[in-house]
């Protein structure tokens, strides 16, 4: 008999809902981009946080339209970025004390977890069903708040082999595209952008073992333009180098950790340019779609699911 479970996410770009039914199934999931004025590269958290807390009523009206909210056994939601001491953002109270006054309603229980976790239990999800939960994998967490390989261990410990030093890949695809006039976040037209471009490029990434530096990417890119490159050229090469820098990562965390699964997870990882140029030198890393892989709630009702002993019991 399926039941099923609310995922609540509000990061600082997205407010997110979904519903899971334990026989397997994305039941729906929506999706809310926080605003942004244009030319800023992102919000202050009291703002973010005022904008989940306008966002979640309108949003779990929207939801209650399309899915009878009665039937819901579990409740859970990111409490806080990462599963590590000291890890916060004032953006995730919005949707804890909407889950925690959701839960309490009607009496069900409340599972907290993280924003990374959500990510990681999508992608593993998407990538190939209940199987991934089971095992140690290699997650790349890239976006607009992280660069991240990480082990992953059946979701519940995670920890970090390798980071970037500096920028976030996130941070410098969002700024090449804000200084070319794109809306923030700036990653799908940036993407869009890039596509435009057939010529060949040679990224030149900057990555030691399992750890990288991105701040020289934002100087290269500006450079280009300086030089009179074109915006889809431009576009195509910021892509690429954080491509490379996934290729090289991976390969260095291989040595160490032969034999397991890769998969890719974080909105920067949609990007259908990444993707190619990364299967086409490490053919089984697994990319999963853009709703797993970006912001999304997906991934914390699966694991409200599990830790409500509804799934993967």
């Amino acid at each position: 008999m399926s039941r099923y479970t609310l995922g609540i996410d509000t990061s600082n770009y997205a407010t997110s809902l979904a519903v899971f039914d334990t026989a397997g199934e994305v039941v729906c999931a929506k999706k809310r981009f926080l605003p942004v004025k244009e030319g800023q590269l992102g919000l202050r958290q009291s703002d973010a946080l005022f904008h989940h807390t306008v966002a979640l009523p309108e949003m779990m009206q929207e939801l209650a339209q399309e899915f009878d909210l009665t039937k819901i056994d579990a409740v859970g939601v990111s409490q806080k970025p990462r599963p590590v001491e000291g890890s916060y953002m004032p953006c995730f109270l919005a949707g804890v004390s909407a889950a925690a006054a959701f839960a309490q309603a009607k009496g069900i229980p409340l599972v907290r977890t993280t924003h990374q976790q959500g990510h990681a239990a999508a992608a593993l999800f998407a990538a190939k069903g209940e199987q991934l939960f089971a095992e140690k994998v290699l997650l790349f967490h890239i976006s607009g708040g992280t660069t991240d390989l990480l082990l992953c261990d059946q979701v519940r410990q995670i920890t970090t082999l390798g980071t970037s030093t500096d920028l976030y890949a996130g941070q410098a695809v969002d700024r090449v595209g804000v200084k070319l006039g794109f809306g923030f976040p700036a990653g799908a037209e940036v993407s869009r952008l890039a596509a435009q471009c057939g010529e060949e490029i040679r990224p030149k990434s900057s990555v030691k073992g399992m750890q990288c530096s991105l701040s020289g990417l934002e100087n290269q890119c500006n450079g280009l333009l300086a030089a009179g490159k074109t915006p889809e050229y431009v576009c195509k090469y910021c892509l690429l180098c954080v491509a490379d820098t996934v290729v090289k990562m991976t390969k260095a965390a291989q040595k160490e950790y032969p034999g397991l699964p890769v998969v890719c997870a974080g909105g920067v990882m949609s990007s259908d340019i990444i993707r190619a140029w990364v299967q086409k030198r490490l053919p089984q890393v697994y990319f999963v779609p853009g709703m797993y892989s970006s912001d999304n709630a997906i991934g914390v009702s699966i694991l409200a699911a599990r830790e409500a002993g509804l799934w993967l019991k």
